[in-house]
């Protein structure tokens, strides 16, 4: 056995990822050693890179890309740690080891170059506690106002944005804090500067001043006189009253549990109280014209101008002002159903002069989404090719029956560009995320190309924010959810777990190439 462990250690010494060399800089840091994993083609740092030791230490770049390491066992010694990240890769030495050994000196630094396999690069954790906590450890400059976090929130699901009062406004579903297992559940907000109006550069995060109560905690902004259940707000945007005068809305959805809904309806936002007020209940009847998690678009169509729902393509739009939003009865579902009570997999499918199948906007009807669509091809109701909402993966020729996302104007392309998470995907059930574009906004959405991709953890419920596009549409920002839940995974990542994660796409990366118009 001795001789064994000498050979051994000479094939280590001999094909183990090189030893990287520790910089002299930063070494007023104190007694921390400080680790920086970058982007190695753009230099960036990259948050949520795990660093683990062989007895199963693990740091986790914050959203600077740094890690800050005091740990009196480790200090002085060589020390391995594999280096692992949702959709990037780190090379793997002969024994199949994927990371590096550093020397831990206080007050040095040293860094790590990762490939980024992912279309999209992430950029930082914008919710949640200790977003550049390591950065700060280490006396790194950091970009936030609040670099530790904000509001005492230390989880937040399901982000929306809209801009009122010259301000963006964020929203989000059940938030957590520190204090005890269980936050609030009525919607949380808070609100951040314009990039072009003292905002910061999309690229280096969002300032969030929260709405907060006595304790400093994030409070909710939409308890809605409920007495028990949650309440989940969604569809988001801004109408011209009766009066005139420019007001928020929502639509909301009562929850029992994730399974049970007791009631839903419209809520305006008071300016002075800075809470939603209810605007009016609606009959569970109509509950299929206003799709969860909806990110309303704005569009003119036939000399109208319209706001178009969906939880990720777009079909239920009213026109846009305030007395249709208030009538349920005045909602188009976009449908290829002749029967306008039914989008079931039997019904009469309506069809043009050839034959195809036909679609339209019309009252008093449900709305035909992907997953009616797969019915109806798996029925033989429907050709494949005819289906608008089922974009293809080019590299299987499968439809993506997608989960939730947005669909947003692109300048640059000219083109709707869809964002959104995959149902059913692999590697992870609820973390593959796709782009498309569309001519129209209803589509066909022919094909999707994966940019982001997880290993066996959510991200779901991403949302594009075009009051963040940079060089006329060409660099676009999502954020999406970031969660163990769902996924199988055995351990939640710390800090980052159920908070929103910041992601940039370049248009004109060559990889979208095959799914670009």
């Amino acid at each position: 056995m001795p001789a064994f462990r000498t050979r051994l250690a000479c094939c280590l010494a001999a094909s183990i990822a090189p030893l990287l060399a520790v910089s002299a800089a930063g070494a007023d840091t104190g007694d921390y050693f400080g680790i920086r994993v970058i982007d190695d083609q753009t230099g960036r740092g990259v948050s949520l890179v795990e660093l683990e030791t062989v007895n199963q230490l693990r740091w986790v770049t914050d959203s600077g890309g740094w890690v800050a390491i005091h740990e009196p066992g480790l200090m002085g010694q060589r020390v391995f740690f594999t280096v692992r990240s949702h959709g990037y890769e780190y090379p793997r030495d002969g024994f199949g080891f994927a990371g590096v050994r550093l020397d831990l000196t206080a007050g040095q630094k040293a860094t790590i170059k990762i490939k980024r396999r992912n279309v999209a690069e992430r950029l930082y954790r914008v919710t949640g506690e200790g977003l550049y906590r390591d950065s700060v450890l280490l006396g790194e400059p950091t970009p936030l106002a609040e670099p530790l976090g904000s509001g005492m929130v230390v989880g937040q699901d399901s982000a929306f944005a809209e801009l009122y009062q010259g301000k963006i406004h964020w929203f989000w579903g059940d938030t957590s804090r520190m204090s005890y297992p269980l936050g609030h559940f009525w919607m949380a907000a808070a609100t951040s500067e314009l990039p072009d109006r003292g905002g910061l550069d999309p690229s280096q995060g969002v300032n969030l001043r929260y709405f907060v109560d006595q304790e400093g905690f994030s409070r909710p902004v939409a308890r809605l006189g409920v007495e028990r259940g949650m309440i989940w707000a969604d569809g988001f945007l801004t109408l011209p009253d009766d009066s005139g005068r420019e007001r928020l809305v929502c639509h909301y959805a009562h929850m029992e549990s994730l399974e049970k809904m007791l009631g839903h309806g419209l809520a305006v936002f008071d300016d002075e109280k800075q809470e939603f007020e209810l605007l009016k209940k609606l009959d569970m009847k109509y509950r299929a014209l206003f799709p969860g998690q909806a990110h309303p678009i704005r569009h003119r169509d036939e000399g109208s101008e319209y706001i178009y729902f969906g939880e990720v393509f777009p079909q239920v739009r009213v026109k846009a002002d305030w007395k249709h939003y208030l009538d349920p009865t005045a909602y188009e579902a976009f449908t290829c159903v002749a029967d306008a009570d039914s989008a079931d997999d039997r019904a009469a499918l309506l069809r043009d002069a050839e034959g195809r199948v036909r679609y339209e906007w019309r009252r008093n009807a449900t709305p035909v989404d992907g997953a009616v669509e797969q019915r109806l091809i798996a029925a033989g109701r429907l050709p494949a090719d005819q289906a608008h909402f089922l974009p293809l993966d080019p590299d299987t020729g499968r439809p993506l029956g997608m989960h939730r996302g947005s669909v947003r104007w692109n300048a640059y392309r000219q083109r709707w560009v869809m964002i959104a998470t995959q149902h059913g995907g692999s590697p992870s059930l609820l973390g593959e995320v796709w782009y498309a574009e569309a001519s129209e906004l209803t589509g066909p959405w022919r094909r999707a190309e994966k940019i982001v991709s997880h290993e066996r953890y959510s991200f779901y419920n991403p949302v594009q924010h075009v009051f963040f596009d940079q060089d006329g549409g060409r660099l676009i920002y999502f954020e999406g959810t970031y969660t163990q839940a769902f996924s199988g995974a055995p351990v939640a990542t710390p800090r980052y777990d159920y908070n929103q994660i910041m992601y940039r796409l370049d248009l004109t990366d060559p990889r979208l190439k095959r799914v670009q118009e």
